[in-house]
């Protein structure tokens, strides 16, 4: 029995190093965003609905751009990802900017998302081959909601930029299985990729080869309970720092392997990944858009009607 498919887009950050709303940065021939090109993807491979996690602020601009261009396409919901939003025992930090991070992001989906879902980046092109892999893996999930999670793995050469470091999440696995994920920057420098940890741990130099995350997971709803059960206990860990620590679904997930709670079973992709961490990428972005329009994978015009 085919289940439904939900595909819950992150798009409440802003791009500190880009310099703006980056998501709102047209790359197709017809004013298309990168998020169009993703959900025109997840809708050849099956997937049923979107829902949007933006600023409540955006949501203006959201539904007049891109919501208005899809909702006659696939399902779409919005969702707020509210700094307010925090457990009420935690006194809340005046002054806070910054949203809490990418676990916070998910959580505010949770009234809206009731099967199987995934979760990707707003501003991160990941290919039409990354969400087959992901549909497929949902088709094969028990019916009963086990912790039975997915991830979509690139090979971390076909997720550089030649403008400067991008953040991944280098990949430790076992018979097939993730057990876990060191968040590094990573660049390429003499023909060499060398990752270094955000944890402050010494940098390391990774094959070509080697498989990292692009926050491309696939959840059933148990993860919301972890969250939210979670969340005060990380705000707690973090009261010393509380304008700018972050509630990560890496970090989330690796807590859940080590616990033995949940399975986060490493699905390979061919895909190559293009995004906007910087300005200047912006061309390249362009550039390979239009190359595949030009295979035949995307018509000139993403939404228009024959």
């Amino acid at each position: 029995m085919n289940k439904e498919k939900t595909v819950l887009i992150m798009a409440a950050g802003m791009g500190s190093r880009f310099g703006g709303l980056k998501q709102m940065e047209p790359v197709g021939p017809s004013g298309e965003f990168i998020v169009d090109y993703s959900i025109y993807d997840a809708k050849e491979a099956g997937f049923t609905k979107v829902v949007f996690v933006i600023k409540q602020e955006n949501e203006h601009t959201f539904r007049e751009t891109v919501g208005k261009r899809v909702e006659k396409e696939i399902e779409v919901a919005y969702a707020y990802q509210r700094l307010e939003d925090i457990p009420p025992a935690f006194p809340f930090p005046e002054g806070r900017e910054k949203p809490w991070g990418t676990s916070h992001a998910i959580l505010s989906a949770k009234d809206l998302i009731d099967g199987p879902f995934i979760v990707i980046n707003a501003d991160d092109f990941y290919g039409r081959d990354a969400f087959q892999v992901a549909s497929n893996f949902i088709d094969q999930l028990p019916s009963e909601d086990q912790g039975a999670y997915g991830m979509v793995a690139y090979q971390i050469k076909n997720t550089l930029t030649e403008n400067g470091s991008v953040k991944r999440g280098i990949c430790d696995m076992k018979d097939g299985y993730l057990t876990q994920i060191c968040e590094s920057s990573v660049v390429e420098t003499n023909g060499a990729i060398i990752a270094s940890p955000l944890d402050g741990s010494p940098a390391f130099e990774i094959q070509p080869e080697k498989e990292v995350s692009m926050n491309l997971f696939i959840f059933t709803p148990s993860i919301f309970t972890y969250i939210e059960d979670h969340f005060l206990p990380f705000l707690e860990k973090n009261k010393e720092n509380p304008f700018k620590c972050e509630y990560l679904i890496p970090e989330t997930v690796t807590e859940m392997i080590t616990k033995q709670i949940a399975t986060v079973k490493v699905l390979k992709t061919s895909a190559k990944w293009h995004g906007m961490t910087y300005k200047e990428d912006k061309q390249e972005v362009v550039n390979a858009i239009q190359a595949l329009i030009d295979e035949g994978l995307y018509p000139e015009n993403l939404w228009k009607k024959l």
